[in-house]
């Protein structure tokens, strides 16, 4: 008796056809990955490499908006003849101020470039004892109840007064036009400080205290490492609301106790009746205090962090 032996297709399979579908298999995944590769550079080709539409947005808008006040400015330099200066001719006589502008001719001819810097450093040393003194004081006042409930009062009473109404209390106690200046600055910038500390010092989730409590915390370790992080947006907040004030009053503190400032600059050209440099003061003071606002927005943007939501 013969037996047929019958083999299925996988029995019959050997190393032969093996080695034979193994090329087919590789070439096939190599096709695949190839094709993968062709279709993600064509999306990418398809991609637009660059969001004009975007870069038009943040563009277009800005400079309308400068070319309407450019507009209204020439418009009101003709209609009043020689009172208010043209813009080319103010753009003129700027291109002469800052060519040279650390020149000095003596204590009271200096450059346009002293004159922002020693209101620069007068904001600076005013805004500083501000926050030296402020951000502290809206730390306890948002910390204890008692606190909050005494000092409350003096703060809604001192906060609405006019900071140039602080300048004659600052001529006769400190005896001097610069200590006047900077004690000025240091009363109209305290209070955004405080009161923007102290809220977020009461808006601290009570179950992060009840934790540092049953924790057995120091006060030192609560500030540090609970109300610190927490209220640090407000905080900063405060400091962008307390500079833009600041750098508003210097302005008008520097126009009456005289000296070296950007302020002074502006009045003494008024006596000089030379409106073109008063223009170009303005444009100063506008592009100073929004370089230090964009600085500060930025600052506050990098430490503003958003709640994750489960």
């Amino acid at each position: 008796m013969v037996s047929a032996v019958f083999h299925s297709p996988l029995e019959a399979s050997g190393p032969e056809q093996m080695a034979s579908t193994a090329p087919h298999k590789t070439m096939k995944s190599v096709a695949t990955q190839a094709a993968g590769t062709r279709a993600n550079a064509s999306k990418s080709l398809q991609k637009p490499a660059f969001d004009w539409r975007a870069l038009w947005l943040a563009v277009l808008p800005p400079l309308l908006g400068l070319g309407l006040l450019i507009g209204i400015w020439a418009l009101v330099s003709i209609s009043t003849a020689s009172s208010i200066p043209s813009p080319i001719d103010t753009f003129k006589q700027a291109v002469v101020i800052f060519s040279d502008p650390f020149y000095r001719n003596g204590p009271n001819d200096q450059g346009v470039g002293w004159n922002i810097l020693m209101s620069l450093q007068r904001v600076a040393v005013g805004f500083g004892l501000a926050a030296a003194v402020g951000i502290p004081a809206g730390f306890a006042i948002g910390r204890f109840e008692f606190l909050s409930r005494m000092f409350n009062p003096l703060i809604s009473l001192l906060r609405p007064v006019s900071p140039l109404a602080w300048l004659p209390i600052g001529l006769l106690v400190f005896k001097g036009a610069d200590p006047a200046a900077i004690w000025t600055i240091f009363i109209c910038s305290i209070w955004p400080m405080v009161i923007n500390t102290a809220v977020g010092v009461q808006r601290v989730p009570q179950d992060y205290m009840n934790v540092a409590r049953v924790l057995n915390l120091s006060e030192w370790k609560i500030v540090t490492k609970i109300l610190f992080p927490s209220v640090l947006p407000y905080m900063l907040t405060g400091v962008r609301l307390a500079v833009g004030t600041a750098w508003l009053v210097i302005v008008a503190a520097e126009m009456l106790t005289g000296g070296v400032g950007i302020g002074f600059w502006v009045w003494d050209e008024w006596n000089n009746l030379n409106v073109k440099n008063i223009i170009i003061a303005i444009f100063v003071i506008g592009i100073v205090g929004l370089i230090l606002e964009y600085a500060l927005v930025k600052v506050a943007t990098a430490f503003t962090f958003e709640e994750v939501k489960s």
